[in-house]
């Protein structure tokens, strides 16, 4: 190294030096600004790009857009993200996978909004409710569709509805009486 070399790098070392001190500087006269947290709860602006807890998005009619895909819970990180699916049968013999429970553990969430960005129906997104604080973590686990399901589809095979008894007419009636005789008669035979 030379003479000339060292104090080059010497003037750069003093150089880079003045710049952190301006910095610093600069932010010892800036005017601090204090939030007034929890007083000004009304007031405060939360920014609208904030993320907080996911949450689904549920039109007016109170329904979800949810397929259970599955790519957000793929593409979690951490798995902070767990979807149960259930088999529910269409009508023309086809199986179709359907959402049975969304769970979300907002405890282990990076916030890195992965699921939001991959979810191919934009039926999730981030809240800007920030206030999620408790004294348990189990209270962190939330299920995300809350609301009861609303079925447009015909209801799965196991469940679906007996035909209603036909009404009985005076034209059964009879036959019904005379066949109680019956009985009672065979009832007689065997008291003999």
């Amino acid at each position: 190294m030379s003479i000339k070399e060292y104090f080059v790098s010497i003037f750069k070392g003093i150089h880079s030096l003045l710049q952190g001190m301006a910095v610093t500087g600069r932010e010892l006269v800036t005017p601090k600004v204090t939030e007034q947290y929890p007083e000004n709860r009304d007031s405060l602006q939360i920014p609208e790009r904030f993320r907080a807890t996911l949450q689904f998005i549920y039109d007016e009619n109170g329904r979800h857009k949810c397929i259970a895909c599955r790519s957000c819970e793929r593409n979690c990180p951490n798995g902070t993200i767990t979807i149960t699916t259930r088999a529910v049968d269409l009508g023309n013999g086809k199986k179709k996978n359907k959402l049975d429970v969304y769970t979300y553990d907002l405890g282990s969430c990076t916030f890195c909004g992965l699921c939001v960005q991959t979810c191919p129906t934009d039926a999730i997104e981030f809240s800007n409710d920030f206030e999620q604080a408790t004294f348990r973590r189990e209270a962190l686990v939330k299920q995300l569709n809350y609301l009861p399901d609303i079925d447009d589809e015909p209801a799965p095979a196991q469940t679906e509805a007996k035909p209603a008894p036909e009404p009985k007419t005076e034209a059964s009636a009879p036959a019904q009486t005379e066949a109680k005789p019956e009985n009672n008669d065979n009832n007689d035979d065997k008291q003999a």
